[in-house]
């Protein structure tokens, strides 16, 4: 009879969305606030249990308190290589059914006059972390044949460059790059792993206070970001660009020589110089 039953569950268990959700774990850095804490929240309602990583554990602590499903905080500052090699061990530890890279931080200014270590945190977060744990979990995820990475950069991944805010543009550039080519080769493979690039245009978070920037057209909510993220994410979408506004944005760029792109998008970075003195 035991042997029955266990069975019975097991077959539920591969058969079942709602029984896979309820036994499932999703990984999500910078979770603090933002994007971030918007995906701790919106898994939650769905179910899943949370690994949550930031610097900030107290607002991690208190995010928990809030959420209906389990939380492990742990504590990582993701500008640390070595730092980011530990963390990787721990989760290994953890059978992670989605892993989101979402920490990341800009800085606006010219190339010349920012700061270089702010320039080397920002390749340490933005790039080096993200690479890191895709790198070292995605075998995992392959040995399972299961689940979902998604790397958090933006419409400036999708463009061909950044002036004013050069080391940004180019640190996402990279993760948008990375992800593509990860997705190509999880697919020449016949993986059922699915790996995705999320590249939001402006949202309402503590990006703009920490780069120093005001955006001339409004963000959309980290809330509305996250939930449609995660349900372009489930339909194995590649590169997720929220609203037709940004859509549109990004293909008008393509088709923009480089040089003018260049221009265009300088001109549009220059005016965050004037907007974020006036605040």
């Amino acid at each position: 009879l035991d042997i029955k039953l266990l069975n019975m569950f097991i077959l539920i268990y591969k058969n079942n969305e709602k029984w896979r959700i309820f036994m499932a774990t999703a990984c999500i850095t910078g979770a603090s606030s933002g994007i971030g804490r918007a995906f701790a929240v919106q898994l939650s309602k769905m179910g899943y249990h949370l690994i949550l990583v930031s610097r900030n554990t107290h607002k991690l602590k208190k995010l928990a308190t809030k959420l209906n499903t389990t939380c492990k905080i742990i504590y990582c500052d993701l500008s640390n290589e070595h730092s980011c090699h530990t963390l990787a061990n721990q989760l290994k530890k953890y059978h992670i059914d989605i892993l989101i890279n979402n920490a990341g931080f800009g800085d606006l200014g010219e190339f010349s006059k920012t700061s270089l270590l702010k320039d080397l945190d920002m390749i340490h977060v933005n790039i080096k972390a993200t690479h890191i744990l895709t790198k070292e979990l995605l075998p995992k995820f392959i040995k399972h044949d299961s689940g979902y990475i998604m790397n958090v950069s933006s419409s400036a991944g999708l463009l061909p460059g950044g002036p004013h805010m050069a080391t940004y543009y180019a640190t996402k550039a990279y993760i948008t790059n990375l992800t593509s080519s990860i997705y190509q080769e999880l697919k020449e493979a016949k993986s059922h792993v699915h790996i995705c690039a999320l590249c939001p245009g402006p949202v309402q978070t503590n990006f703009n206070k920490i780069a120093n920037v005001q955006f001339s057209i409004n963000g959309i909510s980290a809330s509305h970001c996250a939930v449609y993220g995660l349900q372009k994410m489930f339909q194995k979408k590649l590169i997720i660009i929220p609203t037709f506004y940004m859509k549109a944005a990004v293909w008008a760029m393509y088709k923009t020589p480089r040089k003018m792109a260049l221009a265009i998008t300088s001109l549009q970075q220059r005016k965050k110089y004037h907007q974020s003195t006036t605040l």
